[in-house]
């Protein structure tokens, strides 16, 4: 059920002399992400680029990080038009961040703009970091969604994983979020989690849906490389669930949320009606988006890299971030990868964009044919799209088409 990863090609030589803009006009850039690394520690199961600041430096840490954002903004600024309609800020933590550094980042998007179309402002939130005063910070910078990370209700399960938040902690976050006016509310969960029964993923998903959130983002979970996870795995300490228990999870959310009135409109996406996340579409429908902080990835017309995933060198690097992996993929690669991610959506990808991208004698059709004759894809009246059985194996039917 996990989606592949785009691959990058490695760039060579020296990533401080690779320039992310040469040759490009400004463009328009409808989505602006913010990767803020910080967190209380490393999960286990996490293989985004975190880390976790030193006691002793943490406070100087986190100016100099706002300071280091706030002048890559500036610079971005003048190579893009910089009117995107969503805002999305991850991390790692991002409401590890004091307040006083939220202050000075969110006036800086206001002046420099970058707020003007906003329509979609969202943030990543840990439980335990979430209070009245950052919220109401958060709400006067221009932030009207949340996005949670509650992964599961269990105490044990949630020790599998390494995360370290009390489960009680999520609805006072809810409450607090509410209360200052942010409704449009994402929770994460997690299931087929080593020794999770079916039972046990049922009862989250009841305290889930008791907190009533407008989003729900439920993943399978994966046992990505170089994760403290995978070493647990193969020194054999835990175990993956078999693919009977995790397929009969996956049937399980997909029936409970449509009872419950969600509209599963991606593969690990569910939402009130329109509700759906605005900035996750943009990634899968392909559009221009730019990234900010290190490691952050950014994609403008047809061209992209992501910024070196190091803090440091993100933090000394003069004008522009270091950056690594710039490259454009040739007509016919760009082809298969918008049909892969497209065909993330529950509905498909239309049969219009389809029969523009690829050529008559694209070896690719002849694929799709196979996967319509196998029942994992099917076309309907506008769209083609992946059938129920499609939605279980996923991984495989897409990297057919790349």
């Amino acid at each position: 059920m996990k989606l592949t990863v785009l691959s990058y090609q490695k760039c060579t030589g020296d990533s401080s002399l690779l320039q992310p803009f040469e040759g490009l006009s400004p463009s328009d850039v409808h989505s602006l992400y913010l990767h803020i690394p910080f967190c209380f520690h490393k999960c286990h199961y996490c293989d985004f680029y975190s880390l976790v600041a030193p006691s002793e430096k943490k406070q100087d840490l986190y100016r100099q990080f706002t300071d280091r954002m706030i002048e890559e903004l500036t610079l971005r600024a003048t190579e893009v038009i910089a009117k995107p309609r969503t805002l999305f800020v991850g991390g790692g933590t991002p409401t590890l961040l004091p307040a006083s550094q939220w202050e000075r980042l969110l006036e800086a998007l206001k002046t420099g703009g970058w707020l003007d179309a906003v329509t979609e402002f969202t943030v990543e939130a840990n439980p335990e970091t979430v209070d009245q005063e950052l919220l109401a910070i958060l709400v006067a910078g221009g932030v009207n969604r949340l996005s949670i990370g509650a992964q599961s209700f269990n105490e044990k399960h949630l020790k599998t994983l390494e995360r370290w938040h009390d489960p009680a902690r999520v609805a006072e976050a809810v409450g607090l979020a509410r209360g200052v006016g942010i409704d449009n509310l994402n929770l994460d969960l997690i299931f087929a989690i080593p020794g999770q029964t079916l039972d046990e993923f049922d009862a989250d998903l009841e305290v889930v849906l008791a907190l009533e959130p407008t989003h729900l983002s439920c993943y399978n979970l994966t046992f990505e490389p170089q994760t403290a996870l995978m070493q647990r795995m193969e020194m054999g300490q835990i175990e993956p669930l078999d693919e009977s228990e995790q397929r009969e999870m996956y049937e399980h959310v997909i029936a409970k949320l449509a009872l419950a009135g969600y509209e599963h409109y991606e593969i690990s996406n569910w939402s009130k009606s329109g509700q759906r996340c605005q900035h996750n579409l943009a990634y899968w429908e392909g559009d221009n988006w730019l990234g900010v902080g290190p490691a952050a990835a950014s994609h403008v017309n047809g061209r992209r890299w992501k910024n070196e995933p190091h803090l440091g060198r993100y933090l000394s690097h003069r004008p522009g971030p270091p950056v690594v992996d710039v490259e454009e993929l040739p007509l016919n690669e760009q082809a298969g990868e918008k049909l892969m991610m497209g065909l993330r959506l529950f509905e498909g990808i239309p049969m219009a964009k389809l029969t523009a991208m690829l050529e008559p004698q694209d070896p690719r059709w002849q694929m799709i044919a196979q996967l319509t004759q196998m029942k994992m894809l099917e076309q309907t009246a506008t769209h083609l799209r992946l059938t129920r059985q499609g939605l279980f194996v996923a991984d495989t039917v897409l990297s057919e088409l790349l």
